[in-house]
């Protein structure tokens, strides 16, 4: 279960001296909606011990992909309660919530009854409108369609409604099966087909982005975000969970975009017009997806605009990086990520959000999806043609996934340093909280 449930007992532990019945399991709740919507492991176990130590519980979290145990040290020895918890969801919402009810419990302004119906009322909270997510979905993917040159009006309402319905086709399988990968690969498959339709009726310019965009907007980033921060800090059976969980998902769009063209006929090219966009539409359009993602990631409203004034900034900072200082891409995204570090790690904390969810909405318009669905392109043709295959095939194949290998690099370190950094050396910019 991804939203806690049922405590699964390896050893069904007492309470600590001076912990009230039930502390335990409120405690584990608190953890499992952390840890299962998103919020970075080291905040997730630091506010579990905080809150266990408020209730009369010496206790600490141990984190696994699956499963979260509280270890509890008690009169009678240590003991050890485990509870599934899958890290699959993103709810900027529900952690900004429980984070306030922690707070409010480890102040003495929430008793244990009052403390344990609030998280149970965050935890079945029901999902952002389906209207406000469909709409999102096509204004953000149309947005980074104006991101990569696209400027025919035909062509952005297509990228609109392609993303709009796949929007609807997620939230309805959704519905039907608890699988993680069916919603990528069923969007990116409808996407696909429709820009394979685009291509064959001559339809806009710039064609194929009609289908690539409407799968950008499906790259898993703040899993990638908290799995690397989590390697970075030595958390490697974990990071690497969460990184072949994002990993996973990346090649389910693959697959259901390079499907979704091949059943009309249509390949997607390893190399395409790099087409300078100006600042004012680049600046716009950024502030337009980092508005959807915030959706996505049910990011409540009053909140939107700081995120969307940050990634409005961060992408007219790496427009000069690129045009006026004539530096690439993959620089470009490190310094814009690098800005985005130093301003979300203490807004964060702050406004009780996840790091890697808040962070990766206010750079989403960086994200090198068109080079990884072009390198998926070009590793189908390599293996359709075989020995006769280009030579300059395989170079631009090779050129889109290092490009896009680079740019990820270089989005991963830009964030995840300055947090670090100032967690290291200022933790009272971030307002760490001790048990």
């Amino acid at each position: 279960m991804t939203d806690g449930g049922p405590i699964m007992d390896r050893q069904r532990p007492a309470a600590g001296h001076g912990a009230p019945a039930g502390a335990l399991d409120l405690v584990l709740l608190a953890a499992t909606l952390l840890f299962a919507n998103g919020q970075t492991t080291a905040r997730t176990i630091e506010a579990t011990v905080r809150l266990a130590g408020a209730l009369g519980l010496h206790a600490d979290l141990l984190p696994r992909w699956g499963e979260l145990s509280l270890v509890v040290d008690g009169d009678d020895g240590t003991r050890t309660t485990t509870v599934a918890a899958h890290p699959l969801g993103v709810d900027m919402g529900k952690v900004a919530a429980t984070l306030g009810v922690i707070d409010q419990m480890c102040e003495g302004r929430v008793d244990l009854d009052a403390g344990r119906a609030a998280l149970h009322s965050i935890q079945h909270r029901p999902p952002i409108a389906l209207v406000r997510f469909a709409l999102l979905a096509a204004a953000g993917a149309a947005a980074l369609g104006v991101i990569f040159g696209v400027a025919h009006l035909l062509s952005l309402v297509l990228i609109a409604l392609s993303a709009g319905a796949g929007a609807l086709l997620r939230r309805w399988l959704a519905g039907i099966s608890a699988n993680p990968f069916a919603q990528p690969f069923c969007a990116a498959l409808l996407a696909g087909a429709i820009g394979a339709a685009v291509v064959h009726l001559q339809l806009g310019t710039m064609q194929r982005l009609v289908a690539v965009c409407p799968c950008m907007v499906l790259v898993p980033g703040p899993h990638l975000l908290n799995g690397a921060i989590d390697l970075a800090r030595t958390r490697i059976a974990l990071g690497a969970a969460r990184f072949l969980y994002a990993g996973l998902i990346i090649i389910m769009i693959c697959i259901g975009l390079l499907v979704g063209l091949a059943l009309g006929g249509v390949g997607l090219p390893v190399s395409g017009p790099s087409v300078p966009v100006p600042l004012l539409y680049d600046v716009i359009a950024a502030g337009v997806a980092v508005a959807a993602y915030g959706t996505f990631f049910a990011m409540p409203w009053r909140m939107l605009p700081i995120p969307i004034l940050i990634g409005m900034l961060a992408h007219g900072a790496r427009w000069a990086t690129i045009s006026l200082a004539g530096s690439s891409v993959e620089t470009g995204a490190l310094v814009a990520c690098l800005f985005v570090g130093i301003v979300i790690t203490p807004i964060a904390d702050r406004l009780r959000l996840p790091f890697a969810a808040f962070a990766f909405a206010s750079v989403v318009s960086l994200i090198p999806g068109v080079f990884l669905f072009r390198m998926g392109g070009g590793l189908v043709a390599l293996a359709a043609l075989g020995e006769k295959a280009p030579p300059e095939l395989l170079l631009a194949t090779f050129s889109d996934g290092s490009t896009a290998i680079l740019i990820m690099l270089a989005m991963a370190v830009g964030l995840i340093l300055p947090k670090m950094l100032i967690e290291h050396f200022c933790p009272d910019m971030v307002g760490q909280r001790r048990s």
